[in-house]
């Protein structure tokens, strides 16, 4: 960029030259905070896990191969991924029903939806613990109903769990659904129609497979974060039902561990990062956004 100044007598200056910042002095700062706020954390997790209470792998070699902890991680996973299947089989009817739904209905779900994200998320899970108890509404209603004799055990299981956590994790599944759907041009189901292809054909043969990155994006959001989740599982789920979180926090909070803690918590960074990896290889960055 040149820039010319002129004197009082109107003689200009030779022209100076305003040096262009480079793409890594702009993103300096937000690299500064990414160090300072991701990966020193890490690293500190990291050496700790490793020193204390003495030095070695002892942590790990205790956390993976203690009968009790291994069940822990296999709760943790169970229920990140049947959170994940349900959250999938509620989020594509409804992101299909926004992407189809005229403009004024479509904004009133959108509004619901982004109301249940904007509530604290404990009195939403204590909300659910008042409606799965054996004397809430839902138990109430079904008997109403003539449905069951006695009331159902919805809460302090995996019932419980699964209810609390589909609930808050459905916004992030259906919000990259109803992108990758409503880009999905309609003239090609159109023309599936007109080369003989039913409802149900053109469904699973054209709408499924156009909407899988965003399936995929979603379906990995929603896993990662069900890995981590802590207070949902804890009130809904109960000991019986310990997540990975919950085991964390006790190291940390209850026992002082802090060298488990940390292995604890890499542990589930390294499964978090290995998913993504993954998903990366399969479908990158440009179709798990839709382009």
């Amino acid at each position: 960029m040149v820039s010319h100044t002129e004197t009082d007598s109107g003689r200009a200056y030779a022209p100076t030259r305003v040096r262009r910042l480079t793409d890594f002095e702009l993103t300096l700062p937000a690299l500064v905070l990414l160090v300072l706020f991701f990966v020193v954390p890490v690293v500190i997790l990291l050496m700790r896990s490793v020193t204390e209470p003495v030095p070695g792998l002892g942590n790990y070699v205790e956390l993976l191969g203690s009968s009790t902890y291994l069940r822990i991680f296999t709760n943790t996973f169970l229920v990140s991924g049947l959170v994940t299947v349900v959250s999938l089989l509620i989020g594509f009817p409804v992101a299909w029903a926004l992407a189809v739904m005229p403009g004024r209905a479509a904004s009133i779900v959108f509004a619901i939806l982004l109301l249940s994200m904007w509530t604290n998320l404990l009195a939403r899970t204590y909300a659910w613990m008042v409606l799965l108890q054996r004397t809430g509404v839902i138990n109430k209603v079904l008997i109403g109903l003539g449905l069951i004799d006695k009331p159902l055990p919805l809460v302090n299981n995996l019932t419980g769990v699964t209810i609390g956590m589909t609930y808050i994790m459905l916004p992030f599944i259906i919000l990259p659904l109803y992108g990758v759907i409503k880009k999905i041009d309609p003239a090609i189901l159109q023309a599936a129609a007109l080369c003989g292809a039913n409802r149900w054909q053109s469904l699973v043969r054209v709408l499924l497979p156009l909407a899988v990155p965003g399936m995929a994006a979603g379906a990995l959001m929603v896993f990662v974060m069900s890995l981590g989740y802590f207070v949902t599982p804890a009130l809904l789920g109960g000991t019986a039902n310990m997540m990975l979180a919950e085991l964390i926090a006790q190291f940390v909070q209850s026992l002082v561990n802090w060298g488990m803690g940390g292995a604890a918590a890499l542990v589930l960074l390294v499964v978090t990062l290995a998913l993504y990896a993954v998903q990366l290889r399969f479908f990158g960055t440009d179709r798990m956004g839709g382009r």
